[in-house]
């Protein structure tokens, strides 16, 4: 199995990302990535890794490419200028077939611009969305979409976005009738945009042929509450959304930890609490949950986030892995659109 690799995207740049993806070789045997970028760059980083990867080098192919898509990029920017950038290169091996997916921690609105004209989209979709899974009650997750995509979107994308959250949902965890909601203000009727309110018709008006369960509105907090499979929302709510859950989350874990700490009982708890605590903080670390994907291409690209260490980025690498194993454009196409 191949994977395209843009090691340019990445806030801490190529050691970071190449960090990540001989971990992920070393763990897989029988994977190969290539990489993107200026090759010298990548030799030097490849020599450069801890001992117990070294042996990872000899899957990592590098490919050439000295341009890279700038942090500040507009999507207009990509399409017009950006063809021969790391990140083009990339999408465009995945298009040729010459990896079964492809992966970057770059500009979101460029990777999104870009992925849609070298990919293309699946028929009765006009837009990716890009959707992630949160850690819910009971050991489930709930996936949640768009994450910033598409930040302002009309009620009928919004549509398409319930489809392909309850498509990941359904291939991915294997629920058979996942369960949608409408991420709005509060439950009544009366309540949120004129675009939701929309969408939530629409939703209703079609609720018997759907191949998902519409709950109708839920409110923020659902989210983590196990009983919502697929949360829907534009991208510009679902952004906020999860970047304020990972830092609610890296605050609770922080004052757990100084709770035990603060003061000797606690300390001496601490001793046997540890296991817990350290389980906890694994349970909730949005490190785990790197790397979100962009439903409704015809090829698999998951996008990691931008501030994402080695480890970050090897959990990009799982979740496109995961994808290709279970086929998910194919599926998707072929049952859902």
């Amino acid at each position: 199995m191949r994977l395209a690799i843009d090691v340019m995207g990445g806030d801490q740049g190529p050691r970071a990302i190449i960090e990540g993806s001989a971990k992920a070789v070393i763990e897989r045997p029988d994977i190969e990535l290539t990489l993107f970028g200026p090759r010298q760059r990548i030799i030097a980083e490849l020599s450069r890794l801890p001992q117990p990867l070294a042996a990872a080098a000899s899957r990592l192919v590098a490919c050439d490419v000295s341009d890279a898509v700038p942090p500040s990029a507009s999507a207009a920017w990509a399409l017009r200028r950006g063809h021969e950038t790391s990140m083009a290169r990339m999408l465009r091996y995945v298009a040729e077939g010459g990896a079964h997916a492809g992966l970057s921690a770059g500009n979101t609105a460029a990777l999104v611009a870009l992925s849609r004209r070298e990919l293309g989209m699946i028929s009765g979709f006009s837009r990716p969305a890009i959707s992630t899974a949160i850690p819910s009650r009971g050991g489930r997750r709930c996936y949640l979409l768009d994450l910033g995509a598409n930040v302002d979107s009309p009620a009928s994308r919004l549509v398409d976005f319930a489809v392909l959250g309850a498509a990941m949902a359904h291939c991915i965890d294997g629920i058979d009738r996942p369960r949608v909601a409408l991420l709005n203000v509060g439950a009544e009727a009366t309540k949120g945009s004129v675009t939701v309110r929309e969408t939530d018709h629409l939703l209703r008006e079609c609720a018997s042929s759907l191949p998902f369960v519409y709950l109708g509105y839920a409110e923020g907090g659902d989210i983590f509450q196990g009983e919502i499979d697929v949360m829907v929302c534009d991208g510009f709510v679902g952004n906020v959304t999860l970047k304020a859950s990972e830092g609610l989350t890296r605050m609770l874990v922080e004052r757990v930890q100084w709770a035990f700490e603060s003061r000797l009982c606690g300390r001496l708890a601490s001793v046997l609490a540890k296991p817990v605590l350290k389980r906890l903080k694994q349970e909730l670390d949005p490190v785990r949950y790197n790397g979100a994907s962009l439903l409704g291409l015809k090829r698999i690209v998951v996008k990691s986030h931008g501030s994402a260490g080695a480890d970050g980025f090897y959990y990009a690498i799982q979740r496109a892995l995961q994808e290709v194993e279970r086929d998910l454009p194919t599926q998707l196409a072929s049952r859902w659109s």
